[in-house]
């Protein structure tokens, strides 16, 4: 099974955007950065979940994401799918962190369950036979709007949303070009999907 064993962020200072990582999420070997300057601009068509057990948990991520630099795109809140918020870290990226409980059910922690990249998408049915072709298994499907995939034992879950409807959940435009600034490692690379995401293997990762 197709596993994604972590994404890199492309950063104009890596120094300071580990810093960061650190501080607001606790995040280890799943997240990797390197230095670039790539032209981008807007949206660059993706974001990154955290998703964790309870709306308290939500809050101490989304506070420690805030008071170490980050700007809040959507304050966490109550939905009909449970609690969230949206945040975007200094260097760019955009972070959901939600939870589909609704209440709490023990003190605050920071601990995250899982962390799920998804990636916008113009075309939702030949992204999904283009990663299908490439061995990815379908875990679930809702038509035209969003994929998820079966990504074995990997600490990164991976989806596809169209573009403009993840734009539109994060709380920006869905306008943006140039670089996406990510890199995929995983075990079905390298490649570069229909909608320009790049793919290495882990290997390849490991030396950046």
């Amino acid at each position: 099974m197709t596993s994604i064993e972590s994404v890199t962020l492309e950063v104009a200072d890596p120094t300071v955007a580990n810093r960061f990582y650190t501080t607001a999420f606790g995040l280890g070997s799943q997240i990797r950065l390197r230095a670039s300057e790539a032209p981008t601009t807007g949206f660059r068509g993706f974001t990154l979940s955290l998703v964790v057990s309870q709306p308290a948990n939500v809050n101490a991520l989304i506070d420690a994401a805030v008071d170490a630099g980050a700007a809040t795109l959507k304050p966490a809140t109550k939905s009909l799918w449970g609690y969230g918020g949206v945040v975007q870290a200094p260097d760019g990226t955009i972070w959901q962190v939600a939870s589909s409980s609704k209440k709490d059910t023990g003190p605050a922690t920071r601990q995250i369950d899982e962390i799920v990249l998804l990636l916008g998408v113009a075309d939702m049915a030949e992204s999904k036979r283009f990663y299908v072709d490439r061995g990815l298994a379908v875990a679930k499907s809702y038509g035209s709007k969003y994929v998820e995939f079966a990504t074995g034992s990997g600490p990164v879950k991976l989806a596809l949303y169209k573009r403009r409807g993840l734009a539109k959940v994060v709380g920006v435009s869905p306008d943006g070009s140039g670089s996406h600034r990510l890199t995929i490692a995983g075990d079905a690379g390298p490649f570069t999907d229909p909608d320009g995401f790049a793919w290495a293997t882990a290997s390849e990762t490991a030396s950046l």
